[in-house]
């Protein structure tokens, strides 16, 4: 029978996945339907990460593969402090959109692209890859924007 460590060398990799959820509201310019007006979501986040659990006895997070506090810390600075209960609007946008944007929203956000939910998963997946440890791959990031409708951005698709 084959101990725990043999095990454990050919059976490692682990992803772990954690959700977060935040309120924003966005406006798609030029767009052909009521999406061009100022609405918002209740957006539901899901960040996935793929390592090897950490096997050293004397380390405080051993036995994970990222302790999931820390993966909500770099969210939260990331992400979700930055877009929480903002407004988004894409930069292109004409400018009587954008003049007085300070004045009319306190939380604001003007983004190079359009903020769709596909925009949205781009821009994250770019922002998280910068954060996280050398020893872990963000795997998938999967932005529920709907009750039915979702943009994923998975690693493997992108190499």
């Amino acid at each position: 029978m084959r101990s725990w460590h043999q095990f454990r060398k050919t059976m490692a990799r682990i992803r772990v996945t954690k959700q977060f959820t935040f309120e924003m509201a966005h406006a798609l310019w030029n767009y052909d339907g009521p999406c061009k007006n100022v609405h918002g979501h209740s957006y539901k986040l899901f960040v996935t990460v793929i390592g090897t659990p950490i096997d050293d006895k004397q380390n405080r997070k051993n036995g994970m593969v990222m302790d999931f506090g820390d993966l909500k810390k770099i969210v939260e600075e990331e992400i979700i402090n930055r877009f929480d209960h903002a407004v988004v609007i894409c930069r292109d946008a004409p400018h009587h959109m954008l003049k007085n944007i300070e004045q009319m929203f306190e939380k604001y956000d003007v983004m190079d692209c359009q903020p769709t939910c596909e925009n949205l998963v781009l821009h994250f997946a770019g922002r998280l890859k910068k954060r996280l440890p050398q020893h872990l791959t963000l795997y998938r990031i999967r932005l529920d924007e709907t009750a039915t409708s979702f943009a994923e951005w998975y690693a493997d698709d992108n190499e």
